[in-house]
């Protein structure tokens, strides 16, 4: 059986969209490395705003 991780020990990596840091879930272990989006609102919303700091003048 597996020990358990505590969320700390768990990988992350920021959103693409709105730049949070999100960390790895059960569901994204065989594909963690095409996540890009740290929920589906995020990634509804890809293409309509940039993300924060950028677009800036």
């Amino acid at each position: 059986m597996a020990r358990m991780r505590l969320k700390s020990e768990l990988p992350s990596k920021p959103c693409l969209h709105c730049g949070r840091p999100f960390t790895w879930r059960r569901k994204w272990a065989r594909d963690w490395e095409q996540v890009r989006y740290c929920s589906e609102r995020c990634k509804r919303a890809r293409g309509a705003t940039p993300p924060p700091g950028e677009g800036l003048a």
